[in-house]
């Protein structure tokens, strides 16, 4: 009888246990289900396509625009990358290719020099900010995409091109022959903006970013012959970059004598997917006050380290909030080449601050309050929130999420002149930048306040 007794309670312990799960069982089979059909739909509108389209439609064509408009359902951040667009990315953060040194710009229809990179054969050669290059061996450039352009004018060092330019006041156009060489681009510049004081301005965080960005403080400490009274890190129109190069810039100055070293974190889809970058144990920037300047047009690596900073209270952040983009993207190669760029975490600052949709919030706002006839980059009026399909915020423990702002028409960030224009003095451009004016005040003002505390 026991056995008998042990039996029925194991079967229904079994049936129970079906039970319960079959609702589970049910639910998968029912996804399975439903991707099955989803799948058969897609195929029956792509047989239809073929058949039925006015003209006879390109099968690489339709499916890459199959897939890129799966991305843009996703959010504004997931593209798909054919090989050459991948290889310009990957050319791109890697900041060394084989080319001239020209930073070029389309302007109604004309390929002109924005500037020619220092030390550089275009450098060399004379080619002059402003010139118009009308023909690359020969070929007409007008009306041309930027990027054929500048792929006719990359290639393998040591080989040469031939570029036909018109510049304003020549009687005729002149003829240049150069020789590719290793160009390797500069993510930052530097100087001592007042004795004491440096200033560093990163454009994008870029493969050697972080090294840049070390020799350029151990610069400006030499150049000041000790120490710095204090440093301004302008982040403005900085749209991100390499995350492990804005780490390496905020470890320069968190971690030492501070119980919490995190700089960011990572959380994807599983609750396992959760990835924190710490401070580096050493010796970092002696402790001078720091102000980092922000603006609508930084994103990204940029607010990371803007957020890392201010959550450690180690510099003031000034300028105007910034862009929002809380988003990190992994880049994946495909069998065939191309590139697949997809969202797969939310980051978060020191404290747990996402800041997807919201962006970092200055500690002391300063508008930027150049005339417009000087202003050459003006504030961009969009935001991460105003792109169609972005990611909502993650509300923070025990705050709701705020109302959805309106909507605006999706834009572009604005375009940044990366190119050499001609040195302003100090003064000059003090009088330009009225917010990098301000936080050299603040500086100015904190190391009297020190001298005045006995410190």
């Amino acid at each position: 009888m026991l056995k008998k007794g042990f039996v029925i309670s194991a079967v229904a312990a079994i049936l129970a246990s079906l039970f319960f799960l079959a609702p589970l069982l049910d639910k998968e089979e029912r996804a399975r289900r439903s991707e099955a059909e989803y799948l058969a739909m897609f195929k029956e509108v792509v047989d239809i396509v073929k058949e039925s389209y006015v003209d006879k439609v390109d099968d690489k064509k339709l499916m890459t625009g199959a897939i890129n408009g799966m991305l843009a359902a996703l959010d504004p951040h997931s593209v798909y990358l054919p090989a050459s667009d991948f290889s310009e990315m990957k050319v791109h953060m890697a900041g060394a290719f084989g080319g001239v040194g020209i930073e070029l710009d389309m302007r109604n229809g004309k390929l002109m020099v924005n500037a020619p990179i220092e030390d550089t054969p275009a450098f060399k050669a004379g080619i002059l900010s402003g010139d118009h290059i009308a023909l690359i061996d020969g070929k007409p450039t007008k009306d041309l995409p930027i990027n054929e352009c500048v792929n006719r004018m990359r290639g393998t060092p040591g080989t040469t091109v031939t570029l036909t330019i018109e510049r304003e006041g020549a009687a005729a156009p002149l003829t240049f022959r150069l020789t590719r060489a290793i160009i390797k681009t500069k993510s930052l510049k530097a100087r001592l903006v007042a004795p004491g004081f440096g200033y560093v301005r990163i454009a994008e965080f870029q493969e050697r970013t972080g090294e840049d960005f070390e020799r350029a403080l151990k610069t400006l400490a030499a150049d000041n012959g000790g120490p710095l009274s204090g440093l301004v890190l302008d982040l403005r129109y900085n749209p991100g970059g390499l995350v492990d190069q804005a780490y390496r810039v905020a470890d320069r100055f968190i971690g030492e004598g501070l119980g919490n070293g995190d700089i960011v974190s990572t959380r994807g889809r599983e609750p396992g997917m959760t990835n924190t970058l710490t401070a580096t144990i050493g010796k970092k920037e002696p402790n001078y006050p720091m102000v980092v300047l922000i603006n609508g047009g930084s994103a990204s690596a940029s607010e990371i380290v803007a957020g890392a900073l201010q959550d450690h209270k180690r510099a003031v952040i000034m300028g105007t909030q910034s862009f929002g983009k809380g988003s990190v993207q992994s880049v994946m190669t495909l069998n065939n080449g191309d590139g697949l760029k997809l969202t797969t975490a939310r980051y978060y600052t020191p404290n747990g601050r996402s800041i997807q949709a919201k962006g970092i919030t200055p500690d002391i706002v300063v508008e930027f309050a150049t005339k417009p006839a000087l202003n050459k980059e003006k504030e961009a009026d969009v935001r991460e929130r105003d792109l169609d399909g972005h990611m909502e915020e993650v509300p923070e423990a025990g705050h709701p999420a705020p109302a959805p702002p309106k909507k605006t028409a999706p834009r572009q960030l604005p375009s940044r002149s990366n190119g050499k224009s001609p040195e302003l003095s100090n003064e000059e451009l003090l009088q330009k930048d009225n917010q990098l004016a301000r936080a050299l005040d603040l500086l100015k003002g904190v190391n009297v306040l020190q001298k005045s505390a006995g410190r």
